[in-house]
């Protein structure tokens, strides 16, 4: 019996109804990661389409719908449809006519298998009707999903050789859907061809790092990648021991997944090393920030709330769990705001310039020290400094 896709919140939206409606019959089907998960009984996020028309009529169909149509990647075949519930991405069914391991030149095809050979994992490549819910599946990809098996599309070197990111693409599908034992056809390519990671752009490396430093549980995927080699070529400064202690502490205290504090704790305390993998992997100012403040622990954490103070929630709760640490004290409790300006030292007869701001900082430092006494202490805090200052 033809396995059917169940329902789900995300096929009842009437403004998908109406997508499948504008692009006419036979001429869509449900794809990739929406069938996935929805297979899986996972909450779906995205919504992909397949179609074997052409750009410009998706395009002509959705406007005489009504519907507006961004051409977010139509080199490539892809139209996004702004729909109230959500963008629903449509793309032209594709063969690859070139690759070279970074970039893929593609044709548009009017074959669905043809358009699904294209793809990396057979679980990825799942199709379902929008009417019936018939799934078409060429590949295996049930089969696999219910082993909750990672394999590629045919050849693994093959799939690999033409898209490099797919190594790191291979562990974390692993770790989020993955059973033990794992592929070995998989594994051995990914470890073979782990050299090539290095002509990818280091933006692409960084961000497929994070999507699996994010997961719930990524240290034995990211143990497994270090045996392989493959760690070596994407982050040599990578700790896989350092990374399982914090997500054990993670759990203890019933923290969130946080991909960035993962990273950190793969690093050494190291700033300036910090950086430069932030650097390396283009993050944000603020990433590479956060990163380098977590990496300038060094020993005993001390008090979680005067850290939350002077690093933010997100640097104290990185301190705390990287050295196995109580997150409890910061549960709930606003960061206190430092009751004293510089116009009331002015008003004490100190001349404006470098001395307010030294008394200021000495006033501060004994205010959080002191664990954020109240106004009265910080008139008192405030006489002792001037008198220091003559």
């Amino acid at each position: 019996m033809a396995e059917t896709l169940p329902p789900a919140a995300w096929t009842r939206r009437a403004d998908l109804a109406a997508l499948i409606a504008a692009l006419g019959p036979g001429q869509a089907r449900y794809v990739g990661g929406a069938v996935r998960d929805t297979l899986l009984g996972l909450a779906v996020k995205d919504v992909d389409i397949a179609t074997p028309l052409l750009p410009d009529a998706v395009i002509a169909r959705l406007k005489a719908a009504g519907i507006r149509a961004v051409p977010t990647g139509i080199a490539h075949g892809t139209i996004t449809a702004a729909l109230p519930d959500g963008p629903v991405e449509i793309t032209t069914l594709r063969r690859d006519v070139s690759t070279d391991g970074r970039h893929a030149t593609v044709a548009f095809a009017s074959d669905w298998r043809e358009d699904a050979a294209r793809r990396d994992f057979t679980i990825n490549a799942l199709y379902a009707e929008p009417d019936s819910g018939l799934i078409h599946d060429w590949f295996g990809g049930l089969t696999d999903l219910a082993a909750r098996r990672v394999r590629f599309i045919g050849d693994a070197r093959e799939r690999i050789r033409e898209d490099h990111l797919r190594i790191l693409r291979y562990f974390r599908f692993q770790a989020r859907f993955g059973s033990q034992p794992a592929d070995h056809e998989a594994e051995q390519a990914c470890a073979d061809l782990a050299a090539t990671l290095k002509g990818l752009s280091r933006e692409r490396v960084g961000g497929e790092m994070l999507n699996l430093l994010g997961l719930p549980d990524p240290a034995p995927t990211v143990a497994r990648m270090a045996r392989l080699g493959v760690l070596a070529q994407v982050l040599p400064e990578g700790d896989p021991a350092a990374l399982a202690r914090l997500v054990a502490e993670e759990a203890r205290q019933q923290a969130a997944p946080d991909a960035l504090r993962r990273l950190a704790a793969l690093l050494p305390p190291d700033p300036p090393l910090a950086e430069a993998v932030a650097s390396r992997f283009r993050l944000s100012s603020a990433q590479k920030k956060r990163l380098a403040t977590a990496a300038a622990r060094n020993g005993e954490p001390g008090d979680p709330r005067a850290l939350a103070y002077w690093l933010g929630r997100d640097g104290a709760c990185d301190r705390l769990l990287l050295a196995g640490a109580s997150i409890a004290p910061l549960a709930g409790r606003e960061i206190p705001v430092f009751p004293l300006k510089g116009g009331a030292i002015v008003a004490r007869g100190i001349g404006a310039g470098p001395m307010v701001a030294r008394i200021l900082q000495t006033v501060e430092a004994q205010w959080v020290a002191e664990g954020f006494p109240d106004a009265a202490r910080v008139k008192e805090l405030l006489d002792q400094a001037i008198a220091e200052v003559g």
